[in-house]
């Protein structure tokens, strides 16, 4: 973005007339008018102008923040709940999340527990991950590396992305209102996926935290992730995110996203 120039020089038709023989007053009457409204334009593209970069380096101040926070969090556990509306449907969900962060060359761990309106868990080591709905004889697995982390809450939360980088158009979305009185609310259009997904939007605590994450699919359809009780640096035993799958359960292997 370039710097503004302020120091632009004054319009022709604002330049003065000399005085002549045949000049009137109504002209020059009339020629300070144009020039004054010229001087209020002027002023307020400047003052919009001055507004609009203003704005953009709060939202920029605001994502660095939030990129700060998680990037020096370890691990998170939170009650979360899921609400997704699209294909004539409408579903909510509702459980407890963990996440431990990875390093730079070990990957994260999360373990999502539903417990309404039913049960189920969708858990991953790293390395595996799984989706399991307790009673059924079938469970589904993945690499974990094939999972589709930008449409995940773990990105964000465990500081995994630049904000500013992976949302483009970053900006508020004042159309929006927060959950809480304080809390501010960015969107931006994700830079991968753009053939499935449309909009993120981030709603965002005093304390820059994450309290919500929408989702919208160019389908149209929505899913939103609510958080609350967030407990940070928390200690999370390792077998919360192991998972072997029960006596008579039969593990199909493939794309999870059709399991949830």
């Amino acid at each position: 973005m370039g710097i503004l120039n302020t120091d632009a020089q004054t319009p022709s038709n604002c330049r003065p007339i000399l005085p002549g023989p045949g000049a009137s007053f109504r002209i020059n009457s009339m020629v300070k008018a144009r020039c004054g409204r010229s001087a209020v334009i002027f002023a307020a593209v400047l003052i919009a102008a001055t507004a609009s970069v203003a704005a953009i380096d709060a939202v920029h101040s605001v994502a660095q923040a939030v990129d700060d926070h998680y990037n020096h969090l370890r691990t998170l556990q939170a009650e979360f709940t899921e609400l997704y509306i699209g294909s004539g449907m409408e579903r909510t969900e509702s459980g407890t999340l963990w996440l431990e962060k990875g390093g730079l060359k070990k990957p994260g761990k999360m373990r999502w527990e539903y417990r309404s309106p039913k049960a189920k868990l969708f858990v991953s080591d790293g390395k595996d991950a799984w989706f399991y709905v307790p009673g059924d004889r079938q469970v589904r697995k993945t690499e974990a590396r094939k999972l589709d982390d930008v449409r995940s809450p773990l990105a964000f939360l465990l500081g995994k992305t630049k904000l500013v980088k992976e949302l483009q158009g970053l900006s508020r979305a004042p159309d929006i209102v927060p959950l809480a009185p304080g809390n501010i609310v960015l969107r931006g259009v994700p830079q991968a996926f753009p053939d499935r997904i449309s909009e993120i939007v981030l709603e965002v605590t005093p304390e820059h935290q994450i309290a919500r994450i929408l989702i919208d699919d160019v389908d149209g359809s929505t899913t939103e992730y609510r958080f609350k009780d967030q407990k940070e640096n928390v200690v999370i035993p390792a077998g919360q995110f192991e998972f072997r799958p029960p006596a008579g359960t039969e593990t199909v292997e493939g794309d999870l996203q059709g399991g949830q």
